[in-house]
């Protein structure tokens, strides 16, 4: 199940596209989900993904997949330091990054609006919505998009047939190791 999962909603990032996704998978019990994540980070490790359970709660976990140095070039733009910092992140380095996210998402009952930082959402987006997530947005797709319409309707498009083919390879039994693109 958690690998039909991170197919369905991670496949921009198996394929490099996107520095990283969410999503939530079922599990009876936390060895079960420690397990699978275990067992997907010894398989995808090489390909330099790596996947972290952010919460846990209900029987269900929120899992991150993402590509460590694509987050770290991600987090140096300035306009994400300046959002993170303000937020009380460690902006020097990428995994206290993390680790600050996952503190967050599990002391919190809020959604950290932040999050999009860490996957691929533009800055000016991601602060948009942080500003103002009820109005002021110019088009809805993965995520609202204040800024550069264009350019967020040519990503959605590009991650919508990233899944689509990604689904279809591994509905014909394409392991989930030769999906994840080396990066």
């Amino acid at each position: 199940m958690c690998e039909e999962l991170m197919v369905r909603h991670a496949s921009p990032t198996l394929a490099g596209l996107k520095t990283g996704s969410l999503f939530s998978c079922p599990f009876a019990g936390e060895q079960a989900m420690q397990d699978c994540v275990r067992d997907c980070n010894r398989r995808l490790t090489a390909k330099g993904l790596r996947l972290l359970p952010l919460r846990w709660q209900g029987g269900r976990a929120l899992l991150y997949l993402y590509r460590p140095a694509r987050l770290a070039k991600d987090l140096q733009h300035p306009e994400a330091r300046a959002l993170l910092a303000s937020r009380g992140y460690p902006c020097g380095e990428p995994t206290h990054c993390v680790g600050r996210l996952m503190r967050r998402l599990r002391e919190e009952q809020a959604f950290p609006h932040e999050i999009g930082l860490f996957l691929s959402y533009p800055p000016e987006d991601v602060q948009g919505f942080i500003r103002s997530p009820a109005c002021g947005y110019k088009c809805v797709g993965c995520w609202k998009v204040y800024g550069d319409v264009c350019a967020a309707r040519r990503t959605f498009g590009v991650y919508r047939r990233c899944t689509a083919r990604y689904e279809a390879r591994h509905a014909r039994g394409t392991p989930l190791e030769k999906l994840a693109v080396a990066g």
